[in-house]
């Protein structure tokens, strides 16, 4: 009788006999507000131009703070083309050594990004970020209702299929699921876009990233206020950019969305018309940078952001943004283990 007793108390099913109520359980932790996370999609750009130069990325993977992380959004394996040395698993946290996006791609905008940030923030923040991206995509891959039309249009040999694959056919259902994720540890800050090369002279594209924002704060639970969108123009002019004017029409993205606000790429240097080299993404990411930390109500750095200057105001357009956005708000590198938050500061 008293074994069977002690089953049932350590089983927890003696409270349920008694009381006809299971026993409460423990609470999961609660997001560690240190912790920063940013969202991070886009086209090509935002993968990151492929280096070959196995020195450069030699010299690009030094040094990585371990207070900046990676949620990788696939799963990764060592490359010669990358030289990356470490196996990743999909949904576990890294010390974010390059490349983020996926095992064939390079370095982006992101990774200065995250290495300004916590060079210039408190010691005991973290960044963690969640890269998802597709080569050569429309906005419309993003988009929660259309992406499925979208990709109808893409023919079976075309190499965005198999980069979607590797996002279960839905990217904006990735990055959603991630950043889920991402929240049982950290709390999500910003969202961060490159895209537009290939909706280049779509006047429209403001309001479809005005729909894929909306659709990200709902689905995440998050407040525009709190979460501003950054989006970079694409290589400029003044660098031989094929697709600069596509920049006039994203410098009116913060007229479609409030909390939004676009990074200059004058004078961030190319690797080709639509592509940046890795001067530029340096450049490129700590712009971003910039950007962020007064956003997160921290003295700005001493080096101004660099801000696409406003344009004339266009005609009202109509689009399918679902609701307005808020007004604006006034060591070396180690792995963490597979399947574990990042270590605690």
């Amino acid at each position: 009788m008293n074994s069977i007793v002690k089953f049932l108390a350590t089983s927890g099913l003696l409270a349920l006999v008694f009381t006809g109520r299971a026993p409460a359980q423990a609470a999961p932790p609660a997001p560690n507000k240190n912790f920063h996370i940013y969202l991070c999609f886009g086209q090509s750009n935002m993968e990151g131009f492929p280096i070959r130069d196995a020195a450069t990325w030699a010299e690009l993977q030094k040094d990585v703070d371990p207070r900046f992380q990676l949620l990788a959004a696939v799963d990764f394996t060592p490359s010669d083309r990358s030289a990356l040395k470490e196996a990743r698993k999909a949904g576990a946290w890294y010390v974010a050594v390059p490349p983020l996006c996926r095992p064939d791609s390079g370095l982006s905008p992101v990774d200065f990004f995250g290495r300004t940030l916590v060079a210039n923030l408190p010691k005991e923040i973290r960044v963690g970020v969640v890269s998802v991206a597709v080569a050569g995509c429309k906005i419309e891959t993003f988009d929660k209702v259309g992406y499925q039309a979208e990709m109808a249009k893409w023919a079976p040999g075309d190499f965005k299929v198999n980069i979607a694959k590797q996002y279960g056919g839905n990217p904006y259902q990735r990055l959603v699921e991630l950043g889920k994720e991402a929240q049982k540890t950290g709390v999500i800050k910003g969202i961060l876009l490159h895209q537009g090369e290939s909706n280049s002279g779509d006047k429209e594209w403001p309001n479809k990233v005005k729909a894929i924002y909306e659709d990200l704060l709902k689905d995440l639970n998050l407040k525009a206020a709190e979460v501003p969108l950054l989006a970079g123009e694409v290589v400029a002019k003044d660098q031989g950019g094929g697709t600069a004017g596509m920049n006039a029409i994203i410098d009116e993205l913060p007229k479609a969305i409030p909390t939004a606000h676009v990074i200059s790429a004058e004078g961030c240097t190319p690797a080709n018309s639509l592509h940046f080299d890795p001067a530029g993404y340096r450049e490129l990411g700590t712009r971003y940078a910039v950007a962020m930390i007064p956003l997160l109500g921290l003295k700005p750095l001493d080096r101004q952001p660099v801000i696409a200057p406003p344009r004339p105001a266009a005609p009202a357009r109509g689009g399918r943004g679902r609701g307005q956005g808020a007004p604006p708000a006034a060591p070396a590198p180690a792995t963490t283990a597979p399947g574990t938050p990042p270590p605690q500061a």
